[in-house]
């Protein structure tokens, strides 16, 4: 007698579903266990893993990675960056293996310490830029400013406010960070996953270039032959300089936990110093490993500026390699201020 096509169907589902099932159980034969308290390690511990064998299968070996690096059962994170991590095991056992994985949070091993800092000097700044981005290039300061239709990238004389130069942006884009390389500025748009190369000199737009993994864009530093770029979460992320491809990324973390929306970024003594988009302060982070190791509150600057409804947060942070001090504004602000940092 012949089987109904419909039961043929039946028959087929079944048994795809039986063996998905079946994979799916083995799954379940291994988990990795590790020392991490509720899956956070701090980064001067040591790693410690072992696996829980739920069947009680003959185990022959297993090997252990950690960001696809072989690791020992027993492995120092000295040398691994911070932030969220994936840790595998494959299990030789009985003839077959099972490669399983856990995910585990490296954590920095100090508190940041806190920074204060004295005022040295106020200049005039437009009151109308809703800053995003500071770098200063051959004595002029240069400004990248956000919102739809109104965002522009600025040659300015810092110490008069005097604008020499304007580039208004087309209207679907939103401004964000910049930074100077090889006499180019690199200016982000926020949501577009697109961002400009101009002339440092006239200003004038040379190409442009696309966002990978990162998405959005938020803020720009470099050095040397490095670029960093930040996307509004705890991920900071390298760019290849001439390319501007994604290469990597580091995590910025306290002994706490993961620091997110990482906006505005300079480069200053080794150290990436970085906007808090909200936090009317700054993170100093370890470039090497996502670490911070210090904070500075600039809260109190946000009340010695003109008091109005449109007036919004700390952003814009540069520094000046002639006068070798850093300068912050604001979000609407109408004064620029030259800081020095000092100890608390």
């Amino acid at each position: 007698m012949n089987t109904p096509k419909y039961l043929l169907i039946i028959i087929l589902n079944s048994l795809i579903i039986s063996c998905g099932s079946n994979s799916g159980q083995k799954k379940n034969d291994f988990l990795i266990k590790t020392n991490a308290e509720k899956g956070n390690i701090s980064s001067n511990e040591t790693l410690n893993m072992s696996i829980i064998n739920r069947k009680n299968h003959k185990i022959d070996s297993v090997v252990y990675l950690l960001n696809k690096k072989r690791i020992s059962e027993s492995a120092s994170l000295k040398s691994f960056k911070l932030g969220k991590h994936n840790v595998e095991a494959t299990i030789y056992y009985e003839g077959d293996t099972q490669t399983i994985q856990t995910a585990i949070t490296i954590l920095n091993d100090k508190a940041p310490q806190i920074f204060k800092y004295k005022i040295l000097n106020e200049f005039p700044h437009d009151i109308t830029s809703y800053t995003q981005g500071l770098e200063f290039h051959n004595g002029f300061l240069y400004e990248s400013t956000g919102q739809y239709k109104k965002s522009k990238l600025r040659k300015i004389d810092y110490k008069t406010g005097e604008v020499i130069k304007n580039i208004d942006l087309a209207n679907e884009y939103f401004g964000e960070g910049l930074t100077i390389y090889n006499n180019k500025i690199y200016q982000l748009t926020w949501k577009k996953g697109k961002g400009f190369i101009y002339d440092a000199n006239t200003l004038q737009q040379l190409n442009s270039f696309k966002y990978g993994d990162s998405k959005e864009g938020w803020g720009l530093c470099h050095i040397d032959n490095k670029v960093y770029k930040s996307d509004g979460t705890e991920r900071i992320w390298l760019l290849n300089p001439e390319t501007l491809v994604e290469e990597d990324y580091i995590q910025v973390c306290t002994n706490k936990g993961k620091i997110s929306q990482i906006n505005e970024m300079e480069w200053i003594d080794g150290k990436i110093y970085a906007n808090r988009y909200q936090k009317n302060g700054v993170a100093i982070i370890n470039p090497e490993n996502g670490g911070v190791i210090g904070v500075i509150d600039f809260s109190p600057l946000k009340k010695l500026v003109t008091q109005h409804k449109e007036l919004d947060v700390l952003n814009g942070i540069a520094y000046n390699p002639d006068t070798k001090t850093i300068f912050v504004t604001g979000k609407h602000w109408d004064k620029l201020f030259e800081i020095e940092i000092t100890e608390n």
